[in-house]
């Protein structure tokens, strides 16, 4: 009888974990989906058990009439979520099975530097970890808004974040929590949380867009994130469109971000009111002395129509994009995301020019069911796919160690 090498059985346990972390399951479904013996599959669960990674609990009934154990992850695994924006920072707490057990966020620019907002990080994590939720934290996840050297763990010149250049997030990360850490960009996290828990569940092949103060893109294929051979793939942001564009905080002119990134539309808001082209802006401008994408999106909801061109022509700038992408990638959807989506008189608007855009330009076999449309996680995409990046590295790599 040909026997089980030990990697075949690291394996094995890899794929039980991954199934657990949807939900529970009897044994028999469990045998079924990754084909074992009843016998075979009685001893890993055995292994997995003594590792106090999952647990056997309510009965529930079998396809045959018998009774059946569900088996579930461990209720004590916790994992923490990090997700630094170019003005916030986002933390989560969450079981193995990736629900939320709490969140919090606090505003921070993340061009003071990494120290400043690692601290704000730990301090929300901290405050969350005192109400008893998390006593142990077995990983932690980190996602930012820049280019990340997956292999390496560290940021690699990213224009929003001046100081971050190979800092090492995860050494810093590790010693401070004592638990394994990894880093990724946000958007890759934004893709793996809409795997888990949003409207790209069934999908194996798709585009995350995420559009914040900067703009990225998840690219997963097969079900898997594409990070390409260095971890830069998805920088969209940086696509130039007009060489003689505006400025982009890249050092570069005429890129996707300088057109419809949370700052580049702020920048356009602030040049419509004093321009005196609208006086809804101007108004907005003169009570606050400043003005955010934030107030574009509310003077386009309230029908301004300056507003509405302004965000109408960034929209078609990113279907421009898309649209050459689904023509060379064929997704099966596209989900846009991220804080600028979010909000009321943006996110609606530039997922209609996206849409006509990229149904106009791009082949029909490619869009002739493909999907476009809004997340619907809000701001838990990204912790969801932080925790999701560090349980599934946990859960495959470091077993005994848990």
């Amino acid at each position: 009888m040909k026997r089980t090498t030990p990697r075949q059985e690291n394996a094995q346990r890899e794929r039980l974990l991954r199934l657990l972390q949807d939900g529970p399951r009897n044994r028999a479904e469990l045998g079924d989906l990754v084909r074992l013996s009843r016998s075979a599959l009685a001893g890993e669960l055995a292994r997995l058990s003594e590792l106090a990674l999952i647990e056997e609990v309510e009965l529930a009934t079998s396809r045959k009439g018998r009774r059946s154990r569900m088996v579930r992850l461990s209720p004590s695994l916790r994992f923490a979520a990090v997700v630094i924006g170019a003005a916030s920072v986002n933390v989560a707490i969450t079981t193995g099975d990736l629900e939320i057990l709490a969140q919090a966020s606090e505003s921070c620019d993340a061009r003071q530097g990494p120290d400043a907002a690692l601290s704000v990080a730990l301090d929300l994590l901290g405050e969350l970890r005192s109400q008893g939720l998390a006593p142990r934290l077995h990983g932690v996840g980190m996602g930012v808004p820049g280019p990340v050297s997956f292999r390496d763990d560290f940021a690699v010149v990213p224009p929003v974040m001046p100081g971050w250049d190979r800092y090492p997030v995860r050494d810093a990360l590790t010693r401070r929590l004592g638990c394994p850490a990894l880093i990724d960009n946000d958007a890759n996290l934004m893709a793996l949380g809409e795997m888990h828990a949003g409207v790209a569940r069934t999908a194996g092949d798709f585009l995350l867009v995420k559009l914040g103060t900067g703009i990225g893109c998840g690219i997963v294929i097969d079900g898997g994130i594409h990070r390409g051979a260095s971890g830069s793939a998805g920088d969209i942001g940086h696509v130039q469109l007009d060489d003689h564009g505006p400025a982009c905080l890249c050092g570069n002119t005429g890129c996707l971000e300088a057109y419809i990134g949370g700052t580049a539309i702020a920048r356009q808001a602030e040049e419509a009111a004093r321009s005196g082209t609208s006086a809804g802006l101007a108004e907005r401008l003169a009570r606050a002395g400043r003005l955010t994408a934030q107030d574009a999106g509310a003077a386009a909801a309230a029908g301004d129509a300056t507003a509405i061109a302004m965000i109408r022509d960034g929209g078609r700038r990113l279907g421009q994009v898309l649209a050459d992408l689904v023509s060379f990638f064929n997704p099966g959807l596209i989900v846009i995301a991220g804080g600028l989506a979010d909000l009321t008189g943006l996110g609606h608007v530039v997922l209609t020019e996206v849409r006509s855009v990229v149904h106009r330009r791009s082949p029909p076999l490619a869009t002739r069911e493909l999907p476009i449309m809004l997340s619907e996680l809000g701001d838990t995409s990204g912790v969801v796919g932080a925790a999701k990046l560090i349980s599934t590295h946990v859960l495959s790599h470091r077993p005994a160690d848990l």
